[in-house]
């Protein structure tokens, strides 16, 4: 079993899509890159804690490796857009990797180069892991407990499959 760790807006909506990938094991929503410790989701949301809304995603490397991971984030989200993620305005709701190692480094950069050369605008920070902190037990499997589906966040297909 192997950790990651993505930012794409309001979690809830980046936790919906994890949860559904095959080889993801197990999700929690929190927060990482901040400078308040054990901070809580009012005091996140107000941007000036400096913390992202993050996910943490436990997964099984043999099935979907570090790389579709990677590949997934970005089609989940808006990672063109600078100041949030679709309605969700604040340094809060950026985009972000937290890296672990050096080859997770690598490949979060190669495949942001990629996106680079098939003409997008990539604003994901590629980051150091920090210390995560968990939200707010109401905060996990948010919009599956309340049968809704993500309002900033939508799958589509950038990548070309392989086979």
């Amino acid at each position: 079993m192997s950790t990651a760790y993505f930012s794409a807006g309001c979690f809830w909506g980046v936790e919906y899509y994890f949860k559904r990938l095959k080889g993801v094991v197990h999700t929690t929503v929190g927060f990482m890159g901040g400078n308040v410790q054990n901070p809580s989701y009012k005091e996140v949301k107000t941007g000036t804690t400096g913390h992202l809304e993050t996910i943490e995603i436990d997964y099984e490397p043999q099935v979907v490796p570090y790389e579709a991971l990677v590949r997934y984030f970005f089609e989940i989200h808006d990672f063109e857009q600078t100041d949030g993620q679709g309605i969700d305005i604040g340094s809060q709701y950026l985009s972000a990797i937290w890296v672990s190692n050096p080859q997770e480094q690598y490949i979060a950069i190669k495949i942001i180069d990629e996106l680079t050369r098939m003409g997008y605008k990539v604003a994901t920070q590629v980051r150091s892991k920090e210390i995560f902190y968990t939200a707010e037990d109401y905060h996990q499997d948010y919009l599956d407990q309340r049968q809704e589906s993500p309002e900033c966040h939508v799958y589509r297909p950038i990548f070309q499959k392989p086979g």
